[in-house]
């Protein structure tokens, strides 16, 4: 993803702190993620007693791809307690 190919500059910046490469990327994976779901679009339903996710939303989409989670069961999670 391009998340990931774009953090040369940032990569560098924690290769001094002694971040072996493998977690670098995992770092970054789980970074670019929280940053996805923070521009995701959650739809207020009823009154705002609920709520929906676009199954198209492309936010939605890079997030459920980045950390490999099922994407019906995050739009579920997102707007459901239980």
């Amino acid at each position: 993803l391009k998340e990931i190919e774009n953090c040369g500059a940032n990569q560098l910046s924690i290769v001094p702190a002694g971040v072996k490469e493998s977690h670098q990327t995992t770092i970054f994976r789980i970074i670019a993620a929280i940053l996805h779901l923070g521009n995701l679009e959650i739809q207020a339903e009823r009154d705002g007693d609920a709520c929906s996710v676009s199954s198209d939303d492309e936010h939605l989409n890079s997030f459920c791809g980045l950390l490999g989670v099922e994407h019906g069961q995050m739009e579920h999670w997102l707007c459901h307690r239980k």
